[in-house]
């Protein structure tokens, strides 16, 4: 199925020993795709997992840390978690946040504390919240000496796109696209009748999310045109054809699988996250 919306799906509170955060998700072939929630002054302690975290909010601020690096983000900004980077992502004492928030599918959507060895298998959400219900800690053993959590030498990892996502539109089209080590996150704006996807096989699985304006999209056999929080989903090796629709300009967030990723998942097999 390649259009949804967050709003039609169960959210869950996946990490309940690490964070208050709430998410709805799309599962695809190489990637999970969610929506986090999370109310004012709460959030995630300092944590890490071996899959790639890519996040952009859309409403509210985050007090979010990677590495050593803290800052107060907005909308308009792009954060960037590589693989086994410590962060914490907390919504601000004035008011709750939303993010997109994707993840990789070499891991489970499960995280570790910062001073936590990671375990040999992944451990599943369904895994966790038994243990949680029963009154079981589920985190590890703290042994910090044995925690792959990197700290130190990650770069900069945020990236100012916009001042807020109610900023004038561009005059042309424009794509800032930030390339990590198994997803790639592009921010979009692009004029009235712009043909921003035309592929008879998709190369990478691609996830978009609409932020204004229309999209005219054809993927498979289904077509549909896309709003504000509307999402496309296209698979690796479907057709797809996505055109800005009249009279205003459109922007919109997409993701992509890379190369390496899809290797990966295709010798190894994605995460289990179904218990």
């Amino acid at each position: 199925m390649p259009f949804h919306r967050f709003e039609g799906l169960e959210a869950q509170r996946l990490n309940p020993h690490l964070s208050s955060g709430r998410g709805r998700t799309i599962e695809g072939r190489y990637m999970y795709f969610r929506t986090v929630h999370k109310d004012a002054g709460t959030g995630s302690e300092l944590h890490y997992h071996p899959n790639e975290l890519m996040i952009f909010p859309v409403s509210g601020k985050l007090n979010a840390v990677v590495g050593k690096q803290r800052r107060i983000v907005s909308p308009g900004t792009f954060v960037h978690c590589p693989p086994n980077a410590r962060h914490s992502m907390r919504a601000t004492e004035d008011g709750g946040v939303d993010y997109l928030y994707i993840k990789d599918r070499t891991w489970t959507l499960i995280g570790f504390a910062a001073d936590e060895a990671l375990p040999q298998r992944a451990p599943t959400p369904e895994e966790v919240a038994r243990a949680h219900r029963a009154g079981i800690w589920p985190g590890g053993r703290k042994e910090p000496e044995k925690s792959q959590a990197i700290v130190e030498g990650l770069g900069e990892c945020y990236y100012p796109i916009l001042d807020s996502l109610q900023a004038p539109p561009s005059s042309g089209r424009r794509e800032h696209w930030v390339t990590g080590a198994r997803l790639a996150f592009g921010f979009v704006e692009a004029q009235p009748g712009d043909e921003v996807e035309r592929t008879r096989r998709a190369a990478r699985e691609t996830f978009i999310y609409v932020l204004s304006g229309e999209l005219d999209a054809a993927v498979g056999g289904e077509r549909r045109s896309a709003r504000c929080g509307d999402i496309i989903r296209i698979p690796r090796g479907i057709a797809a054809r996505i055109t800005v629709g009249k009279p205003a300009p459109a922007r919109y967030c997409a993701v992509r699988s890379t190369p390496a990723l899809e290797a990966a998942v295709d010798t190894l097999g994605a995460s289990d996250d179904k218990g």
